[in-house]
């Protein structure tokens, strides 16, 4: 998975000044905001298209929302104004089809040893992911950026412009469905959300 850079969140004043700033060009401004929203666009195209073909996607989104920051009327919707452009793009990827060569499996490049050592550990995050892909619209999406991405209900509002309660009532159903399609005696979904689904 990849590392995306740690940032607290910014007020929304202050984030507000960073969309002003990267509409008049400034290249750092929106290199911040790539560190405040990458997270969650990484959870919003990974609860929709295949997990190989997610951090290239990541890119064509912010690829596609610097030229267009000027059509953005309420900077401080920038969060909800860039999921929407997330969803699209996952959309986008299943309308213009597969691309004619699929990606190499990057274990089979790997040693017998390696393979056997994480495939169980692999098994056991695809299955889990599956389940979460198979869910609704509504509780995938927040339960991604909960339990891969670690963000925190109340982040997970601020970030997509949703409610805060919004947020905590698709976890707690979108949780309760999961563990039934992975079992209710499963540790899988314990093990991703040790701090449990109230954040």
């Amino acid at each position: 998975m990849t590392e995306w850079p740690v940032r607290e969140a910014a007020p929304l004043s202050d984030e507000s000044a960073l969309v002003h700033a990267a509409r008049g060009g400034d290249r750092d401004a929106f290199g911040q905001l790539y560190g405040i929203y990458a997270r969650m666009v990484h959870g919003i195209l990974l609860s929709r298209v295949p997990p190989a073909e997610v951090d290239d996607l990541v890119q064509d989104v912010f690829l596609q929302a610097m030229p267009r920051l000027h059509s953005l009327r309420d900077p401080s919707r920038f969060g909800a104004w860039l999921a929407a452009i997330a969803r699209n793009r996952a959309i986008d990827y299943f309308r213009r089809g597969r691309p004619a060569a699929e990606v190499a499996d990057p274990l089979a490049t790997e040693n017998i040893e390696d393979r056997a050592a994480s495939s169980a550990e692999m098994a056991q995050a695809a299955a889990v992911l599956a389940a979460i892909q198979a869910l609704p619209d509504a509780y995938r999406e927040p339960l991604i950026l909960r339990l891969v991405e670690g963000m925190t209900g109340p982040e997970i509002a601020a970030r997509t412009g949703l409610t805060a309660g919004s947020v905590r009532v698709n976890l707690h159903r979108g949780m309760q469905q999961l563990r039934e399609k992975l079992g209710t005696s499963s540790s899988k979904v314990s093990a991703l959300d040790r701090s449990g689904e109230s954040k």
